[in-house]
């Protein structure tokens, strides 16, 4: 599934993507390829280019870095 990391995901489409729990704001991390809500402690998937945003699929982090 390594060819999921090389997909961007529309700049326009993180403008107005927020996190569904918190309805927060969310950080795209690219090495990770996800979308991460601080706010939250959550990490949605990206796949084939497309933000999966379910609490069901995300995944909770500790810390983001930078």
């Amino acid at each position: 599934m390594s060819e999921n990391k090389n997909l961007a995901v529309d700049p326009k489409l993180l403008e107005i993507l927020v996190c569904p729990l918190t309805k927060g704001s969310l950080i795209f991390d690219r090495e990770n390829n996800e979308l991460v809500s601080k706010a939250a402690g959550l990490a949605y998937p990206i796949r084939n280019g497309i933000p999966i945003m379910l609490m069901d699929e995300a995944r909770e982090i500790d810390e983001i870095k930078g």
